[in-house]
C-alpha cells in the first residue's frame, strides 16, 4: 500500500494549488474564491523513489452550515484515512482563529502532522515561518505552491523517518493500469448517488442542490479482484447557461474526464424528458469514441403504467447511438446498479480488445458476401482486407480501390457487423478506408515515358 497524506487547512491557503503541484497535474481546480474544493480528491505523486496518495480537501471551518457540514465530513474521513497530515496555513496572513481551531483538531487525530507555510514566495524563510511555531507541530516548511517551491522539502518533511522499503521502491501508478469509468450527465441527475453505490459509502457529496459537484473526483477502488477508478464529474449544461468561472472550469474537467475514461455512463433522470441537454452530453462522449452506458436513474418512482412510454421516448430521442446499453437503475436503492457495472467490464474488455488482421480480414470478406459494395460508376468497389488501427476506440482499418466512394450506410453496416463478431459492447466503432496504390499504375507510367523517348 502507498503512504496516504492528505492537505487539510481553512479555505483558500491553497491546499488545491499544492496537490496539483505534487500530483503534476491539474486535476483540482483552483480559484481564489474559499469554499471551491468540497469533495475529497486522490491523485498519485512522487517524490524521488518514493510514491504516494496526495488528498486534497475542501476548508476546515469551526460552525459549518449548509454544504460545509458535508464538506467537513469529507475532511474528516480524509484525516483518518491518512498517514500523514499536511496542515497548510497562509504565511502572509499569520495565524488566524481558524488555524488555531483546525491546529487543536489535528492534535486530537492523533496522526502525524507537517506544517507547511504556503505563499512565503518573496518573504525571508525565517519571518515567514517564525509565527506558525505556536501551533506546535515543531519546525514549519515555507514553500510556494504556486511557483513549486518548497515541495521537495515539504514531502522531505513527511518522509523524514523514511517510508516502509515496501513502499520506498514503489514506483507504478496504481491508476494506470484500472479500468476509468466516468460518469456524467446533467446536474441533479444522481451521478454522485450512483457513485456512492457502486463504491458501497458515502464517498462523494450527494445532495438536491443542483451542481453540487463542481471538481472531477477521482476515486481509486477494487471490485471483485479488479481495479477501478471511477470519476465522478461535474453537471454538464449548455454553454449559453454556463456564466460561472467555476462552472466552466467544472465542465471542462468533466471533458477532461471523458477524454481519459475508458467507459463513459452518461446518467439521465426517469422523470424528466431526454432533452437536446442529455442528447449533447451523449455526443461529447460520442466525439471521444468511448464506451458507453446510459445510466436512466430513479427508475423506481415510475409508476409502471408509465414506464413502456418513456422507453419508447428514450429510444426515440437517442437513435442516433442505437449501439449504446440502456440501463433502468435507482442509484438511492441499488436497483440494477450491479448489472451496471457488468455492463462497464464488459465495455471495457470490447473497448480494449485485440483483433488479428486473419480474423478481422475473414469477417470482412463474410460481411461483403452477405451484402456486397455498391457499384461505382459501374465499376464494384473492392475491399481487400482489414488490419486494427487502434483501442479505445476500436478502429479498424480497411484496404482497398474506390474506399472513397464507401457510402456512409455501408461503413455503418460494416461497423455493425465487427461490433457483433468482436463483441465490441457499447463502443463506437471508427472503420477507417485507405486506397491502396495500383502497381499497374505506376508501371503504365512509366511505360508511357520510354514510348516518349
Amino acid at each position: 500500500m502507498l503512504p496516504v497524506v492528505a492537505l487539510v487547512g481553512r479555505p483558500n491557503v491553497g491546499k488545491s494549488t499544492l496537490f496539483n503541484a505534487l500530483t503534476r497535474t491539474r486535476d483540482a481546480i483552483v480559484a481564489d474564491v474559499p469554499g471551491v474544493t468540497r469533495d475529497r480528491q486522490y491523485g498519485y505523486g512522487k517524490i524521488g523513489l518514493v510514491a504516494f496518495v496526495a488528498i486534497d480537501t475542501g476548508g476546515i471551518v469551526e460552525q459549518p452550515s449548509g454544504i460545509e457540514t458535508p464538506m467537513r465530513v469529507q475532511t474528516e474521513r480524509a484525516i483518518a484515512e491518512a498517514d500523514t497530515l499536511v496542515f497548510i496555513v497562509d504565511a502572509r496572513a499569520g495565524v488566524t482563529p481558524q488555524d488555531e481551531f483546525i491546529a487543536r483538531q489535528l492534535r486530537r487525530s492523533g496522526k502525524p502532522v507537517v506544517l507547511a507555510a504556503n505563499k512565503a514566495e518573496g518573504l525571508d524563510s525565517d519571518v515567514a515561518v517564525a509565527e506558525f511555531h505556536g501551533l506546535g507541530f515543531g519546525e514549519p516548511v515555507p514553500l510556494s505552491a504556486a511557483h513549486g517551491q518548497g515541495t521537495h522539502e515539504l514531502m522531505d518533511a513527511v518522509f523524514a523517518g523514511g517510508p516502509p522499503p515496501d513502499i520506498a521502491s514503489s514506483t507504478a501508478d496504481p491508476a494506470r493500469d484500472a479500468i476509468r469509468i466516468a460518469v456524467i450527465g446533467r446536474p441533479n441527475v444522481g451521478k454522485s448517488t450512483l457513485v456512492n453505490r457502486l463504491l458501497g459509502e458515502e464517498r462523494v457529496i450527494a445532495t438536491d442542490i443542483p451542481g453540487t459537484t463542481r471538481d472531477s473526483i477521482f476515486v481509486p477502488f477494487t471490485r471483485d479482484g479488479r481495479e477501478f477508478l471511477l470519476i465522478d464529474t461535474a453537471g454538464v449544461r449548455r454553454r449559453a447557461k454556463i456564466d460561472d468561472a467555476i462552472e466552466r472550469a467544472s465542465v471542462s474537467k468533466t471533458l477532461q474526464a471523458i477524454a481519459e475514461a475508458h467507459v463513459v455512463v452518461v446518467v439521465l433522470d426517469a422523470h424528466d424528458t431526454v432533452g437536446e441537454q442529455d442528447a449533447s452530453v451523449l455526443g461529447l462522449a460520442l466525439e471521444r469514441g468511448r464506451a458507453l452506458l446510459i445510466a436512466v436513474n430513479k427508475w423506481d418512482g415510475i409508476p409502471m403504467e408509465q414506464r413502456e412510454e418513456i422507453r419508447g421516448k428514450i429510444a426515440l430521442k437517442l437513435d442516433f447511438a442505437p449501439f449504446v446499453p440502456v440501463h433502468y437503475i435507482s442509484a438511492r436503492h441499488g436497483t440494477g446498479v450491479g448489472e451496471l457495472a457488468q455492463a462497464a467490464i464488459r465495455a471495457y474488455e470490447g473497448a480494449m480488445r485485440e483483433m488479428r488482421t486473419p480474423e478481422l480480414t475473414k469477417t470482412l470478406e463474410r460481411a461483403m458476401t452477405q451484402h456486397q459494395p455498391p457499384l461505382v460508376r459501374g465499376r464494384r468497389i473492392k475491399l481487400r482486407y482489414a488490419h486494427q488501427g487502434g483501442r479505445n476506440p476500436p478502429r479498424i482499418v480497411i484496404h482497398g480501390n474506390q474506399t472513397k466512394h464507401v457510402p456512409d450506410a455501408y461503413r455503418r453496416y460494416l461497423a455493425n457487423v465487427f461490433r457483433e463478431t468482436f463483441d465490441l459492447f457499447a463502443s463506437p466503432v471508427a472503420v477507417e478506408f485507405r486506397t491502396d496504390s495500383n502497381p499497374y499504375d505506376s508501371a503504365r507510367r512509366r511505360g508511357r515515358g520510354q514510348r516518349k523517348k
